[in-house]
């Protein structure tokens, strides 16, 4: 048996010694296997493939686990920047190590943009050997993400169904007074972390709204605004290329066709500059009276 295929028939990402040792491993074979580049030793103890993902190795070597947007992105559900690794500690954690290498001690020096976590858990029963639990995770993202980020965050969860809508009201209770505002907010109908952004700049600006509306003729669109402009939170994944181009068009002119003002936000826009957003808006609902109608 590989070491490939003893972790993967364990489901594992992370092992400890004594596992290995159960599974047959000697102190030689494991040594050969870090020398040979076959096994990563992580931190003391723990042993991973050299193909594990960076922001697990990192976690672990610390001295923690995945947290905060580390551990959503590792579940699957979405975060802005997943780039720098979020790790959880226990109130209580010592000796802590460099996320490069696992002899140096932490420091401010080494700390190569890893964020700490230190907290209690609400369910520490949950996640795995290197990450925290999902509820957890969230939990943190409010306490350091952006409000209209972390809503994203929870509301992608509960559309994937990987949260439990109860979870909501326990999330919360965690949460400070004035992030208390934003339950109200949460709709798990937001089919992507962008289209939640949108909403909340549109929410923000004080226009009247609908999401997920079905139209004759054309089909579900992300949102219309004072039952007139079609709102489209437009993504690179989902909107290139000529085909995906055609289809946009028609979509806009069959709107365009029944009285509908269309308008493609863009991922960029979104996200780093919402005041684009409200500005384009706002422009297009104020020339909409300007023109008249005519049936041809």
């Amino acid at each position: 048996m590989t070491w490939e295929v003893l972790f993967h028939e364990s489901d594992r990402s992370v092992i400890e010694t004594g596992e290995l040792r159960a599974a047959g491993a000697t102190w030689r074979s494991l040594k050969a296997a870090v020398d040979n580049g076959f096994l990563v030793r992580c931190r003391r103890g723990h042993y991973a493939l050299p193909s594990t993902n960076r922001h697990i190795l990192e976690a672990v070597r610390v001295g923690g686990r995945l947290g905060c947007i580390s551990a959503a992105a590792d579940m699957g559900v979405f975060a802005l920047d997943s780039s720098s690794t979020h790790v959880h500690l226990d109130p209580n954690a010592s000796r802590l190590r460099a996320p490069q290498d696992r002899f140096q001690r932490l420091t401010v020096a080494n700390r190569n943009g890893i964020e700490l976590h230190w907290d209690q858990l609400l369910a520490s029963e949950d996640g795995t050997e290197y990450s925290i639990g999902l509820t957890d995770s969230l939990i943190q993202i409010f306490r350091c993400q952006q409000p209209r980020f972390a809503l994203a965050s929870l509301d992608n969860a509960l559309h994937l169904r990987l949260l439990p809508s109860e979870a909501v009201v326990l999330i919360f209770a965690a949460l400070p007074e004035d992030l208390q505002y934003l339950r109200a907010w949460v709709d798990a109908r937001s089919e992507s972390g962008q289209e939640t952004v949108l909403r909340f700049i549109v929410h923000l600006a004080g226009f009247q709204f609908e999401i997920q509306v079905s139209i004759s003729g054309v089909g579900r669109v992300d949102m219309v605004i004072e039952g007139c402009l079609v709102v489209e939170a437009d993504s690179r994944q989902f909107h290139d290329g000529w085909d995906a181009h055609l289809r946009d068009r028609t979509r806009d002119c069959d709107l365009a066709g029944m009285t509908y003002m269309s308008y493609r936000a863009i991922h960029r826009d979104i996200f780093y500059h919402p005041e684009r957003v409200v500005a384009a808006i706002t422009g297009l609902l104020a020339v909409r009276n300007h023109f008249r109608t005519y049936v041809l």
